[in-house]
């Protein structure tokens, strides 16, 4: 093993916080992480970390040599992206993660589309509903659904993401179609709650037509953490529930759901999904499985179609 692939290895034990998460990444025993970190300490004649039982910590020469060592990575990834460049044919391999719902929708597609087009290229294709790190887990592309946020990461937007306060025909039968923010939040809501995140409020106008906007707090009957699980719910008239339309795969009428107060103004989200990488100079396997993504998602989204006049309501 060169020096080159140990001061990679000892890049992942800083970024991750300890030899065994690093270890574990890298799907290696911590004891061969170990030893190479320890050789590579050899080989320059310094002490690079200050190890305990519970954590590690750099040297005063290990923070000068950790910056050289990020900045040696960063040259080898605009080094392999130049050489991918030069490809006739795109090959390689291309790790992604994403929502899993939207995962299965979306990027699946795009995955079978992609490989068959490229017939020279590997995925490594990972569903989760949190909040990877990709850089530490070294993914080249991410799939986030939510607001913009401010971060060293490169985001693409590939298109909105709208929301929809929907439920099934049997609720409505059973509780009555509710006139009011007031009255909707007196009935069982569907929430959804992945341990990061727990969307339990509604926000809406005050009254019809009004810029005033209230918060209420929504009466959970039932709580997940998979999106899959409360269309099934909603189906079932379980609760109500605010969807965003990408978690849809058909035009609600077809799902038997209804929109709910939809003369209300919706709380304006600046949500969309985007496409996250780490590098500005993307791979050009990166670029064209975005390219591919987005002429599934289409513009506008095909979502959109999936309620009636969707852009007439919730104004």
């Amino acid at each position: 093993m060169g020096m080159s692939t140990r001061l990679d290895l000892f890049i992942d034990v800083i970024q991750h916080g300890s030899f065994a998460k690093a270890a574990g990444i890298r799907n290696i025993d911590r004891s061969a992480l170990s030893k190479q970190i320890k050789l590579l300490e050899d080989d320059l004649g310094v002490r690079l970390l200050n190890r305990s039982t519970r954590s590690v910590s750099l040297t005063d020469a290990g923070k000068e040599i950790f910056k050289q060592a990020e900045a040696m990575r960063e040259l080898l990834a605009d080094t392999q992206r130049l050489a991918d460049s030069f490809h006739s044919e795109p090959k390689g391999l291309l790790r992604i993660t994403c929502p899993t719902l939207f995962g299965k929708m979306y990027i699946q597609k795009a995955v079978t589309l992609f490989m068959a087009k490229y017939p020279q290229t590997h995925i490594k294709l990972v569903f989760d509903d949190k909040r990877s790190d990709i850089i530490g887990e070294r993914f080249d592309i991410a799939f986030r659904i939510g607001p913009a946020r401010d971060s060293n990461l490169i985001a693409r937007k590939i298109a909105g993401a709208q929301f929809a306060i929907l439920a099934s025909e049997g609720f409505i039968e059973t509780y009555g179609e509710p006139k009011t923010p007031e009255d909707l939040v007196k009935l069982p809501a569907i929430i959804y709650s992945n341990g990061e995140n727990t969307f339990n409020k509604l926000t809406l106008s005050e009254k019809p037509g009004s810029d005033q906007m209230r918060s209420h707090n929504m009466v959970g009957r039932l709580e997940v953490n998979e999106l899959s699980v409360i269309i099934d719910a909603l189906q079932a008239g379980l609760g109500y529930s605010q969807r965003g339309l990408f978690t849809l795969d058909k035009n609600i009428k077809e799902l038997g759901l209804v929109p709910l107060l939809t003369n209300y103004k919706l709380e304006a989200r600046d949500w969309g999904v985007y496409a996250v990488y780490p590098h500005r100079n993307q791979t050009s396997l990166v670029k064209l499985f975005i390219e591919i993504v987005k002429e599934l998602v289409g513009s506008p989204p095909i979502w959109d179609s999936y309620i009636d006049n969707y852009d007439q309501i919730y104004k």
